[in-house]
Parts: C-alpha cells; sequence; structure tokens
C-alpha cells in the first residue's frame, strides 16, 4: 500500500489519533483525505475533505460509502471507552462499547469493501489496542470489544484477501488522547503511534505494535494466564 496518491477515509478524525492519522496522510502526500466525525463541525484539518460519519448508524455509514466511492485505503479509528467492568458495570455502556468498538467497525468494513474491490483491493487498517490481549480492571468492557475487534480483523483479512485488500491491525498501549485523560500513566505521543502504523501500512505488515507494553502483552499470551495477571495468585 502506497500512501502517495491513495485516497484514505479516517473514522473519529475529529480528535486524538484520528486527527494524527488525517494530518499525517496528508503529509505522505495522499491525494485525498476524508475526515469523518459524527460532528463534522469539529474537524479542523487543512486540506482534508470533511464527512459526516456515525459507524453506529447504518444509514450514515451507506451514505459515507456512497460519496466516498473513489477510496483506496480505509482506517477505522473511531471508538468509545466507557471504563466498565462486565459483571457489576451497567449494561447499556457495556453494549455500547461492542455496538461501537465491535460492530460499527465491521459495519464500515462491509460497507467499504466493495469499494475497495472496485478500485482494485485497497487496504485496511483498524485501530486495535493492547488490551485486545489484556483484561484490566475498571475497563473490561473495553477489552472485551477490543479483542472481538481482534478477532474481526484476523477474519475480514481472510475473507478479503480474494480481492487483494491488504488488512493491518494497530496495537498500543497508553497513549495521550482525550480517552487517557484520566489515567495517570506512562503514554505514548500519539503522532508517533500513527507514524508506526503508516510506516508498516507501506511496508505490508500484518500487524504494527506501536510500543514495548504491546509488544510484551502479545508475547504473555503464549504463557500461563498468571503471567498476564499475577494479582489472581497474589489473592487480590
Amino acid at each position: 500500500m502506497k500512501i502517495a496518491g491513495s485516497v484514505a477515509l479516517v473514522t473519529g478524525a475529529n480528535r486524538g489519533i484520528g486527527r494524527h492519522f488525517a494530518q499525517q496522510l496528508l503529509e505522505r502526500g495522499a491525494a485525498k483525505v476524508y475526515a469523518t466525525a459524527r460532528d463534522t463541525g469539529l474537524v479542523d484539518i487543512l486540506g482534508a475533505e470533511v464527512l459526516r460519519l456515525d459507524i453506529t448508524d447504518p444509514e450514515s455509514v451507506a451514505a459515507a460509502a456512497a460519496t466516498a466511492s473513489d477510496l483506496t485505503l480505509l482506517i477505522n479509528n473511531a471508538g468509545v471507552f466507557t471504563g466498565q467492568n462486565l459483571v457489576t458495570g451497567d449494561l447499556e455502556k457495556v453494549r455500547l462499547e461492542m455496538e461501537t468498538n465491535y460492530f460499527g467497525t465491521l459495519r464500515v468494513v462491509r460497507a467499504f469493501a466493495p469499494v475497495l474491490a472496485a478500485g482494485g483491493g485497497g487496504a485496511i487498517l483498524n485501530v486495535l489496542s493492547a488490551m485486545s490481549w489484556l483484561s484490566y480492571d475498571g475497563a473490561n468492557a473495553y477489552s472485551a470489544a477490543k479483542a472481538a475487534a481482534w478477532s474481526l480483523t484476523n477474519g475480514i483479512r481472510l475473507e478479503l484477501a480474494g480481492q487483494r485488500t491488504s488488512v493491518t491491525g494497530l496495537h498500543l498501549a497508553s497513549t495521550d488522547t482525550d480517552m487517557m485523560a484520566g489515567w495517570d500513566v506512562e503514554k505514548n505521543d500519539p503522532a508517533d503511534v500513527v507514524r508506526a502504523a503508516l510506516d508498516g501500512l507501506e511496508a505490508g505488515r500484518l500487524e504494527v505494535l506501536a510500543d514495548e507494553n504491546s509488544a510484551q502483552i502479545k508475547a504473555g499470551l503464549s504463557a500461563d494466564p498468571s503471567v498476564l495477571y499475577p494479582q489472581i495468585l497474589a489473592g487480590a
């Protein structure tokens, strides 16, 4: 996938990682960047074509796919974090996480897959998380939804191979965005994360691990769960 000359669409481009994606795509020579958001008044990216898109609304997704019929690169970034646990959390908020982070992403992929096929295949990049692989007390709804989105990414990669659409998954740990504003932890620079993602996309990588924490967590999946969750053995 060559970014220069591509026509890209970024979901959730009004802030955070999505905004960095739209800016860096333009800087790398994308011919057109559709910067999308539910509220287009919040998008202020010079040179981007602003487009309304609510990934939880089928009609909005269909309308965006009809408008962006020249698309060659889809960046699925839009998502939500509600800070809910699974057993005691607000079930409607748990559903919102799955509806947005999983079904919303899937809805966008299904709408744009024929567009990408018509253009020769193109590429999809899904913004996932290190929490695709790690549950965290106080955010387990997010972990479950991102784990589902990881499986989705692997699944569509197989399904879309026949139309020559490459699919890349981006995994990142804590990053300095509005979503993480209330967390007092070490955070990635979102510009660095996006740069690594676009470098990986152009290199044809199926998966990009944006930081060392993500790499360590993935490596831990082959071990006993007690390695990732030592607090269980400690009786926490």
